[in-house]
């Protein structure tokens, strides 16, 4: 065993006085420690199919060649630059028999601040952007605007505890963990898995919600589409204004609290009203649209790499801007029509404060919600010191964008003649089909959905097969078992409660409880108590939020 430990060539002059230089300092020089590979079957890597690349293998070989030639503290015999890989290719040998790249070494691959906080805003620019107006409307308009700004400063607060709370674990490599990672460290296995299961609630709410609004995108861009070439026009005038900039209200005398189907306009037509009818039954919005979408989104959620869809993510940011684009045009055109009543209602405007307002809050946690991500997007950032302030920006420039789409739809919403309760939660709904730059809106935001719709469902996969079978793709029948039931949720959603204001709203508050409110304030008091660093203001400021965030979820049951 001895002579199979010996290098092949040794030097017969090494003295005693050589070998106790092997623990050195020089011995810690780059060019002494020479990296080496491991068989390409053992490589682990982003991808599940990684594997070494021909090239490497050989680099394998003959870094294994001289390492038998001399011992490691001579360096007669090292390998040469021309055998070491370079930086970015080297593998860090695990004792389990794999090994993993090394990452984050090259600082040109980090991103200026001005793109990282790009980055948190369009990943926080979702679906939750349509229903800002309705809540505004449900809380009233002062107390909208005061609760989103409350709301925004909060979950930032909280978004500041997830970010740095795996810094706070001493004698510990915490370079690659995630917020997950740091309640298993705090909580064990029911901290892990409580938030692997909040965090499937916002992702699988988050698909529940995408396949309302594209069901609701597809009907009515359908609707627009047969409606022009079969030279329809809509007889609709009782339900909304009259111009070149309709705005309706689908159901002016119902309760308005828990709908949100817009109902089927009457048609006109020169045509044949056979014709019309028939196409009425098999396009529908609730009973047809969402069993169509099977079988387009069905087979995408299978594939076995998200890799393709991630290239359309720009269009996320196209849509926001042609949003902004239309809410800007809209507002502009139609006007403001305000009048301030603190606590009475009339017929065609809203208290200023609101008893609704807990469906609002619900709303806000889900808009604001990053929490389970920042962790990862923050690691990119070159600057790391300006996290906190790259960090408060981004929020920032959200509650601004939020509050520029409420505020101008609110504000513009015509009334009268029409009341503000009319106000939809998704507000496309209360502009006419017919509309043709509301149209051009809901083609971006359907096309978007459908790109980013298998990345959340990849998202869901990932998490639930990586924890129950320890292999993100186990097999296709597990995989299609899990999507067949994330989108009969989503059929059956669309199909009986197509209500996206409710459905984001109680997936907010649900996955706030934990990973905003809950987790994040335990997470910060018990991190500080181990310091010796805890006082009784703190400890009532978080006690507080974890209350602020039960209320939160059971005002949604009440209100």
């Amino acid at each position: 065993m001895e002579d199979e430990c010996r290098p092949l060539l040794s030097s017969e002059q090494q003295t005693a006085e050589s070998y106790s230089q092997r623990g050195s300092t020089d011995s810690l020089d780059f060019r002494a420690k020479r990296p080496f590979y491991v068989e390409p079957r053992n490589i682990v890597g982003d991808v599940p199919q990684e594997r070494v690349s021909a090239e490497a293998a050989i680099l394998n070989s003959r870094v294994h060649y001289y390492s038998r030639l001399t011992a490691s503290s001579d360096r007669l015999l090292s390998p040469p630059d021309h055998v070491i890989p370079h930086t970015e290719e080297i593998y860090i040998y695990s004792p389990l028999g794999t090994a993993f790249k090394v990452k984050g070494l090259d600082q040109s691959s980090k991103n200026p601040s001005f793109i990282t906080i790009f980055a948190i805003w369009n990943t926080m620019m979702g679906t939750s952007i349509l229903s800002i107006p309705w809540g505004i409307k449900q809380a009233g308009f002062t107390l909208g605007i005061i609760i989103l700004i409350l709301t925004g400063l909060l979950m930032l607060y909280c978004c500041f505890i997830v970010l740095k709370s795996p810094k706070a674990i001493p004698y510990m490599d915490t370079l690659d963990w995630e917020f997950p990672d740091v309640c298993r460290y705090y909580f064990g296995a029911f901290g892990q898995w409580s938030s692997l299961v909040f965090s499937m609630v916002s992702l699988i709410g988050a698909m529940v919600v995408y396949w309302v609004l594209m069901s609701n995108f597809l009907y009515n861009s359908g609707q627009f589409i047969y409606n022009y070439s079969q030279n329809l026009s809509m007889s609709d005038s009782e339900f909304g204004t009259n111009g070149s900039d309709r705005v309706i209200c689908p159901f002016p005398n119902t309760n308005h609290e828990g709908n949100s189907t817009v109902r089927t306009l009457f048609l006109t037509a020169s045509g044949n009203d056979t014709s019309a009818s028939t196409f009425e039954h098999w396009w529908s919005k609730t009973n047809t649209i969402p069993l169509y979408l099977i079988i387009l989104l069905l087979p995408l959620l299978c594939f076995r790499s998200a890799s393709f869809f991630a290239r359309f993510t720009f269009l996320g940011t196209i849509s926001v801007v042609y949003l902004l684009s239309l809410v800007t045009i809209k507002a502009f055109r139609l006007g403001f029509h305000l009048q301030f009543h603190w606590f009475d209602y009339t017929e065609f405007y809203l208290p200023e404060f609101r008893v609704l307002f807990p469906q609002f809050t619900g709303v806000l946690t889900l808009a604001f919600f990053i929490h389970n991500c920042i962790i990862t997007l923050m690691k990119s950032n070159k600057h790391q010191e300006n996290n906190v302030r790259d960090l408060s920006v981004a929020y920032l420039l959200v509650g601004l964008t939020y509050l520029y789409v409420g505020v101008l739809i609110f504000a513009a919403f015509p009334s009268p003649p029409l009341s503000k309760d009319c106000i939809e939660p998704n507000f496309l709904d209360n502009f006419p089909t017919s509309d043709v730059m509301v149209f051009v809106a809901r083609g971006f935001l359907l096309f978007q959905m459908i790109t980013v719709y298998p990345l959340l469902g990849y998202l869901v996969r990932v998490q639930v097969m990586g924890q129950i079978f320890g292999n993100h793709y186990p097999s296709f029948f597990h995989v299609l078992a899990l999507n067949i039931l994330i989108v009969g949720t989503g059929v059956l959603m669309a199909k009986f409660y197509p209500n996206i204001g409710s459905i984001i709203r109680f997936s907010g508050a649900t996955c706030g409880l934990a990973l905003v409110f809950v987790f994040p304030s335990l997470v910060h008091m018990i991190s500080l108590k181990r310091q010796g660093l805890l006082r009784w203001p703190s400890t009532l400021f978080h006690s507080f939020l974890i209350l602020l965030g039960m209320a939160n979820l059971l005002g949604q049951f009440f209100m």
